[in-house]
């Protein structure tokens, strides 16, 4: 009689949750998100037909947990704004009011010259360099293909590059 889902995940907890959390941890390098990682592997466990993946279960099991650690990786690096990056700065006593002002404005004068490009490049530059995306993601927001989205950041680059004064570069 074959496994059912419930069974399944129980015997993948008790042979594999250890090593998984290791596994996790050695990626996120934190043992509350590693749990929660091998946590959402175990419940997307569950929601598979326990025939598809009971004989390659093992491998399975890590390479759905890498690439949830991967995926929380990647969340965590976008929810960082760049307001909360000013703050900690302005809260270690680093940068000074006048510091921050002074980059905010030279961040507002470069957006303004950034707007004079085509939208397209304007757009995969902003995705880029404040959202912190990656190509692919890049891509996957506009449609575009990530050889195009190279390209336009390349050529946006050159030609904000050539436009923007001196002290903005």
């Amino acid at each position: 009689m074959a496994e059912t889902s419930s069974e399944l995940v129980e015997r993948a907890i008790s042979e594999f949750e250890s090593p998984l959390i290791g596994y996790a941890k050695t990626i996120v390098h934190d043992l509350d998100r590693a749990r929660d990682v091998v946590q959402d592997t175990f419940i997307r466990l569950y929601q598979q037909d326990a025939g598809k993946v009971s004989d390659g279960l093992k491998s399975w099991l890590f390479t759905v947990c890498r690439n949830r650690a991967l995926d929380v990786l990647r969340k965590e690096k976008r929810m960082v704004p760049m307001e909360d990056e000013l703050m900690a700065s302005r809260d270690s006593g680093v940068d000074s009011p006048d510091t921050i002002t002074s980059d905010n404005e030279r961040v507002e004068l470069v957006k303004s010259y950034l707007a004079r490009l085509p939208e397209n490049q304007a757009t995969v530059i902003i995705l880029k360099f404040e959202k912190g995306y990656s190509y692919q993601e890049i891509s996957d927001e506009t449609g575009l293909s990530t050889g195009n989205v190279g390209f336009l950041i390349h050529t946006g680059m050159k030609r904000l590059r050539e436009i923007l004064p001196d002290d903005l570069q």
